[in-house]
């Protein structure tokens, strides 16, 4: 009986871990598709001269599911 609990318990957490790794899926997929269609530009200072660095990130292609 206490196997069978276990088990149960265990197969719920695995479920529920499932559901987690499919929002994650989610999120990182719809950020990668607003990536995609449109520009995203990064300053970044250095900390050692200060000086300031434009990073900018310019997606091309579809994201194929």
């Amino acid at each position: 009986m206490a196997d069978e609990q276990e088990v149960a318990k265990l197969t719920r957490r695995m479920d529920l871990m499932d559901q987690r790794l499919d929002n994650i899926d989610t999120m990182v997929t719809a950020v990668a598709e607003r990536v995609m269609s449109q520009p995203i530009v990064m300053l970044i200072t250095c900390p050692h001269c200060h000086k300031v660095v434009e990073i900018t990130i310019i997606g091309t292609g579809k994201i194929v599911k």
